[in-house]
């Protein structure tokens, strides 16, 4: 119906432009006034035979024409159909190279990341305890000190003297006390003889006591100068790190003025915060008594700098930040914690059994959410979605949609349709059994 509507428009169309050159021009027409004497002189002419053959060759030459072109344009509309009207030959499918990993089953680890800061394990503020002129300083900045060394001397002779005073005086308490009780001893044997009145007697024997009382006396006083007089030699209480000393010798100090800061860097304490909503998560193994793994990672988060254990869960939450507060003791044999350092502490909350990974390349998002191609033995890329879980290392935790030994694109899925033809190459099993790798083999 559409080829023959097709020609009935062509044909209507040439008729209309033949009848157009041969119709008369009403323009040129005259006016009725002249039609009479234009029919009498037609009456009087009397056309010859030749005029009349001229006039219908004419019409004859106009017919053929027209059966021409209405030929033409059946010819031509004809080879249009057919050429419409066969099929294309098919387009071959373009193969599409690709590379491939293989869906592995492997122990999966769940951590818990957060930032922290490192603390000394102690940090004690040298000071002095007594005033005086520092006569020397004993150690050098940045010295690891052991408990008990000397950090400053200073001059000792005004506690000297007040410490030799002290012992002049105890001595002389004692003398006194061994006269009275000499005398008390004499006036006991004349009170039995009835040489001595009863008041005298005591009298002497409550001397004695406040002698006694004044020996004891001097002897706190004695062991105080004593302290004070060791106190000119500031001794280091703690095994650690000195750090840059605040006086230098020579300088008076008082009672209290800083000398130098000491803190315990092996072993050392990360301290670093969670959100409050892993509260639980954390606080149930470790109440059970599980020993919590964290790794202490630089600022790139790449080099494992230490590990230890979880060591103090704090016992409330900031409001103002919604987090909670952990502390970690690590070793630090390596020295590669240092107080103050900024560092990535991540915590190993637990280790999923069994799981099945695969490079996170391999996994795309589509509208409809997580997806990856599957090539199987007919070389065909086909689309399936999976339900994902952590990413780890470079490796995707899918939870669902993914069998164990499935083979998926990694490489040239951009190009991919669904049951799109590839060409595969296997890709090797990346090595990865630790699921954070260190620069220094960590």
């Amino acid at each position: 119906m559409t080829f023959c509507g097709s020609i009935a428009q062509d044909l209507l169309g040439i008729l209309c432009i033949t009848l157009s050159f041969h119709m008369p021009d009403l323009s040129e027409k005259e006016s009725p006034l002249n039609r009479p004497a234009e029919n009498a002189l037609r009456r009087r002419r009397n056309p010859s035979a030749s005029t009349f053959r001229r006039l219908v060759w004419k019409k004859r030459k106009v017919f053929f024409l027209l059966l021409l072109l209405l030929g033409a344009v059946t010819v031509w509309k004809t080879v249009a159909y057919r050429h419409e009207a066969l099929p294309h030959p098919l387009k071959e499918e373009e193969v599409i190279p690709v590379m491939l990993v293989t869906a592995e089953m492997e122990n999966f680890p769940i951590y818990l990341d957060g930032l922290g800061t490192v603390q000394a394990y102690h940090s004690v503020q040298v000071k002095a305890r007594v005033s005086g002129q520092i006569r020397e300083i004993c150690f050098r900045e940045g010295q690891a000190v052991r408990e008990g060394d000397t950090i400053a001397i200073l001059d000792p002779h005004l506690y000297q003297t007040r410490y030799n005073q002290a012992i002049a005086r105890k001595l002389q308490t004692q003398a006194q006390l061994e006269s009275a009780r000499i005398t008390l001893a004499r006036q006991q044997r004349l009170l039995r003889k009835a040489a001595l009145d009863q008041h005298s007697y005591d009298t002497q024997q409550c001397l004695v006591a406040q002698l006694e009382a004044a020996v004891q006396a001097d002897e706190a006083h004695l062991e105080s100068q004593k302290i004070q007089l060791e106190w000119t030699k500031v001794i280091a209480p703690i095994t650690g790190q000195t750090g840059i000393r605040k006086v230098d010798a020579g300088s008076l100090v008082t009672d209290g003025s800083s000398i130098v800061t000491i803190n315990q860097i092996e072993p050392i304490c990360v301290s670093f915060a969670l959100p409050q909503r892993y509260l639980g998560q954390v606080l149930q193994p470790f109440m059970q008594g599980k020993k919590l793994q964290v790794f202490v990672l630089d600022q790139d988060n790449q080099t494992v700098l230490n590990r230890g254990t979880l060591a103090v869960i704090d016992n409330q939450i900031n409001p103002a930040s919604a987090t909670f507060q952990l502390k970690v003791t690590c070793k630090n044999t390596n020295s590669r914690l240092w107080p103050g350092q900024f560092v990535n502490v991540r915590l190993l909350l637990k280790t999923l059994p069994n799981s099945i990974v695969v490079p996170t390349e391999v996994v795309q998002l589509g509208p409809h959410g997580s997806y990856v191609y599957v090539v199987g033995p007919e070389k065909r890329a086909m689309m399936r979605s999976v339900v994902t879980g952590s990413v780890e290392a470079g490796r995707t935790l899918i939870q669902s949609g993914l069998g164990v030994g499935e083979n998926v694109v990694i490489e040239g899925q951009y190009r991919l349709r669904h049951n799109s033809p590839v060409t595969t190459t296997l890709l090797q099993r990346r090595n990865i059994s630790d699921s954070i790798r260190t620069k220094d083999g960590s």
